[in-house]
């Protein structure tokens, strides 16, 4: 499948570049996402490590007003290339973290990241395009974090469009907890993120300019919620690696149910929504301390 030339132009031009930034582990955030989260966490101070996936609080874009795009995402054109697709969503991330040298409040970190593949195709609701990018983030000690990034830009909604189908999710699994996410969360989870994306709080824009029925739940708020929900399961284990994947969205107000299981070293963790569809999976792989 081809996009239009208008919305593909010059696209395969930027694969292969790169992007080096730096930021220091801070305590207030770490503070901050574990009082959203209502955890039992003690205060981060120098030395904390930074628990799995938290360091999605750092490295934070600030663009000015006029760099947005009408969604509240950056144009591009810097790093990220130009798409010519009006909404884009989170798709899903790989993890690897290192044993010996996790990040921790007080460390200087360089984050580089690289384009390693954009790959346009034709989806149920649409024209899609996949940017993939690889993140690592290296302090003092080297290497600690390795990070796949999968983001997804899509279409203009379109009322005749098919919706995904539907997968009921598992309901027998060890570890099992309900959440409804209200508008209050997923504020101050945006808020932490410097994450201007309206359709999580502009319930206008998301209804009738994506055609959503609801603000939507944060991808990276799922998967945080299902990492928090293995760190109250198994205390003990120490996360190596994980895997996630978006499979259809989850909106404010209404029950999600998170479960997940563990099997020696390996644990299956996902999602679903009110009505019982499976809304984000994930593996991961932990060690016992």
């Amino acid at each position: 499948m081809k996009l239009d030339p208008s919305q593909t132009d010059g696209i395969e031009a930027w694969v292969g570049r790169t992007q080096t930034v730096e930021d220091d582990i801070t305590a207030f955030p770490l503070n901050a996402l574990a009082a959203t989260l209502d955890t039992d966490d003690a205060p981060a101070a120098t030395g904390t490590v930074v628990p799995p996936l938290w360091h999605w609080l750092y490295f934070l874009p600030v663009q000015r007003p006029q760099a947005l795009r009408r969604d509240g995402h950056p144009h591009g054109g810097d790093f990220m290339p130009p798409i010519d697709l009006p909404r884009r969503v989170w798709a899903g991330s790989k993890f690897t973290w290192s044993a010996a040298n996790p990040l921790r409040v007080g460390d200087h970190v360089t984050r580089t990241s690289r384009i390693v593949s954009i790959t346009p195709k034709e989806g149920s609701s649409g024209k899609l395009v996949f940017v993939k990018i690889v993140h690592e983030f290296r302090n003092a000690s080297g290497l600690a974090l390795v990070n796949e990034h999968d983001a997804a830009f899509r279409e203009a909604a379109k009322s005749e469009g098919r919706a995904a189908d539907a997968v009921i999710a598992e309901v027998d699994a060890k570890w099992h907890r309900v959440l409804t996410p209200d508008s209050v969360l997923l504020f101050r989870y945006s808020a932490l993120m410097f994450n201007s994306h309206r359709i999580h709080y502009d319930h206008p824009y998301a209804t009738e300019d994506e055609g959503y029925p609801a603000l939507l739940v944060q991808g990276p708020l799922i998967s945080t919620l299902l990492m928090d929900l293995l760190r109250r399961n198994a205390p003990g284990a120490s996360v190596r690696a994980m895997e996630l994947k978006a499979l259809r969205p989850s909106f404010v107000a209404r029950p999600m149910e998170l479960r997940g299981q563990r099997t020696g070293n390996d644990v299956r963790l996902w999602a679903a929504d009110d009505e019982g569809r499976l809304t984000m999976r994930a593996t991961a792989q932990v060690e016992d301390r």
